[in-house]
């Protein structure tokens, strides 16, 4: 929770009790890639009357103060899950056939990111998508 205070306090806002009920959502839902409407609905057994523009809003301003991770899949929707305080390169092996997705293993790109700093390039960032069969889908 000390990552989280510190984000807020270095982006100058405060925790409000909005943010606060979808922070706990995206905490229970810890290792899951959650939709606005997905923390909609679970936010809402804590605060019935929190509407959808609220939680669009805060998800976006959590992204943007690196309190969550934002990607996008192939179904066209953005989905967050908490980010950590080590800041690492962000990975996930999507199911084509359930949409279910997985964490990729950090530490396997580290080769190519070595290869592109020793031709003399930056590197500030990057994101990979696997897509392939789960384990379950592939055996039905």
């Amino acid at each position: 929770m000390d990552f989280i205070k510190e984000k807020l306090e270095q982006g100058e806002y405060r925790l409000t009790r909005q943010r606060q009920v979808i922070l706990d959502v995206m905490q229970e839902a810890e290792g899951e890639h959650l939709t606005a409407e997905e923390v909609l609905l679970a936010a809402r057994r804590q605060s019935p009357r929190l509407g959808i523009a609220t939680v669009y809003r805060t998800l976006e301003r959590l992204a943007s103060l690196g309190i969550l991770y934002k990607s996008r899949f192939d179904e066209g929707k953005h989905r967050y899950e908490m980010a950590d305080a080590s800041q690492h390169h962000h990975h996930h092996i999507q199911c084509v056939g359930c949409g279910r997705i997985f964490e990729l293993a950090e530490g396997l790109l580290d080769g190519i990111e070595n290869e592109v700093n020793q031709q003399g390039f930056a590197v500030i960032n990057h994101r990979l998508t696997i897509y392939a069969m789960c384990p379950q889908c592939k055996s039905e």
